[in-house]
């Protein structure tokens, strides 16, 4: 196995968590939050999205899916464009009210572009250092694992929301 068709596997197994978490519920299940500090399944696999749009736009030099396909518009969430989730308030979780359809059809989007991206590269392409802000500087294949292992512990969440949602 080469390094594009791990990290392949890797993301297919995050598109294949986020849409057994999400198909087949109402926006109002989607929403739904465990208590109030909690984040819905909506907002999770939204943020997950999010950031894996950003990152691997980041370490791709592209245009975020989010803007270049015009998510923002369709999400019409009231947010900035950039935004990503990270240090959202439960107000701020609570907005993200959406379809199942859309939740999937934006991870979709992403995971085709990830693909595209991730299928061009070879094991010394992941020595490229993409962020000099952190000690060590952090390297391409370390920030493409930390968005794989922050998008399945997120739809992982999502699943266990599910179950619980379905358990009521």
């Amino acid at each position: 196995m080469n390094v594009a068709d791990l990290l392949t596997d890797g993301f297919s197994r995050v598109q294949g968590s986020v849409h057994a978490a999400v198909e087949g519920l109402t926006a109002e299940q989607l929403g739904a939050r465990l208590d109030d500090e909690a984040n819905s399944i909506a907002w999770l696999v939204w943020h997950l999205t999010r950031v894996q749009d950003d990152h691997v736009a980041g370490v791709a030099g592209t245009e975020q899916v989010w803007t270049s396909q015009d998510w923002l518009t369709r999400f019409g969430l009231p947010f900035p464009a950039g935004d990503t989730g990270y240090g959202h308030r439960p107000a701020d979780v609570e907005a993200v009210r959406v379809e199942a359809e859309l939740l999937t059809g934006y991870y979709d989007a992403v995971h085709e572009q990830t693909l595209k991206y991730v299928q061009g590269l070879d094991g010394q392409a992941l020595d490229r250092v993409v962020d000099e802000a952190w000690d060590p500087p952090v390297t391409l294949g370390v920030r493409l694992v930390s968005v794989v292992d922050d998008d399945i512990q997120h739809a992982g969440q999502a699943q266990f929301v599910r179950g619980v949602l379905e358990r009521r």
